[in-house]
């Protein structure tokens, strides 16, 4: 597949995930691949303090977009902030401040569960309709907050029965519901808990909320072919260096365990893809402690190899 296809698919890629899993790290690659591949992007953050602006060597996220470098914008969403907006976009712009200093918000959020969910989802449906040629990457919650976070517009639907909620609902529900418009990308590691938690939030985001789903982002791959099955003590002579024999045991369990591990992780890889049929993308563990834009740059270089490699299907 062209990456260009992938990316020009819809206007809005939700990417889901466990929490630890890199999604966040996902969501920043996705945006930077799809700058490379020609179509600007703006990454919506919905869950604050997020790791997002050191993947840029940026400044923390406002509601405002802001600049992250080379295609990529980011914005930080909120429910007092899309309240604000909302209001002041309808004349009432004193009012909508009193209401929020006040803590009027968390009033109706506890009286009506889901309301912060459809105020973002809202302003997330007014970018996307507003978005041109640009793709918009949701960085959603982790994946038990993603679902009620997703399912708030016909969560509400079956309680609200008219006006501006019930409106904002039904437009965040055909936005969701529509493959052109919004799909969602699951991020996991190959380890068992996230596996099955992928899986299961698989099935309950096409059955609950109808989104569609696309390539399945596995993160922090580690391949046979990075670990080493030759005798230390000859490939260390072959460069002239006399390897000890603590040296040669330290090298062979080290070998040993990358192995080891990387045949664990297939396991992992094999179950998702019998349990769940949708293609892969596998991204490299990098031994980097943190995370910025030349990171971004190699889990770009193979995101865009990995959306290449994929089959296009009608």
């Amino acid at each position: 597949m062209d990456p260009a296809l992938f990316f020009a698919a819809s206007r809005l890629v939700i990417v889901a995930g466990k929490g630890g899993v890199g999604k966040t790290t996902v969501s920043g690659v996705l945006a930077r691949a799809s700058a490379r591949a020609g179509r600007a992007a703006t990454i919506l953050e919905v869950d604050g303090k997020s790791g997002l602006p050191g993947l840029f060597d940026a400044d923390p996220l406002r509601y405002e977009p802001s600049e992250l470098g080379d295609g990529v914008r980011g914005r930080a969403l909120t429910a007092d902030d899309a309240l604000l907006e909302y209001l002041a976009d309808h004349g009432l712009d004193r009012v909508s401040r009193r209401l929020v200093k006040s803590g009027a918000l968390e009033v109706v959020s506890t009286a009506a569960p889901g309301i912060e969910d459809i105020l973002i989802l809202g302003k997330v449906k007014q970018l996307e309709v507003a978005a041109g040629d640009e793709l918009l990457v949701l960085d959603a919650p982790a994946a038990g907050h993603a679902i009620s976070f997703l399912r708030a517009p016909s969560a509400l639907l079956d309680t609200v029965g008219g006006g501006p909620i019930h409106t904002q609902a039904t437009e965040a529900l055909a936005m969701l519901g529509d493959p052109a418009r919004s799909r969602v990308v699951l991020v996991t590691v190959p380890e068992e808990t996230p596996v099955n938690e992928l899986v299961e939030t698989a099935y309950r985001l096409e059955d609950e909320v109808g989104v569609a789903l696309g390539p399945i982002i596995v993160n922090g791959v580690q391949h046979t072919s990075g670990v080493p099955d030759t005798d230390p003590r000859e490939a260390a002579a072959a460069v002239g260096i006399t390897l000890s024999d603590e040296d040669v045991d330290a090298l062979t369990r080290a070998a040993e365990f990358g192995r080891a591990r990387a045949a664990l992780q297939q396991e992992q890889l094999d179950r998702l893809a019998t349990a769940l049929p949708l293609p892969q993308i596998h991204l490299p563990e990098l031994s980097a402690l943190t995370l910025g834009p030349a990171e971004v740059e190699v889990l770009a270089d193979a995101l865009l190899a990995g959306l290449a490699g994929l089959e296009v299907t009608a």
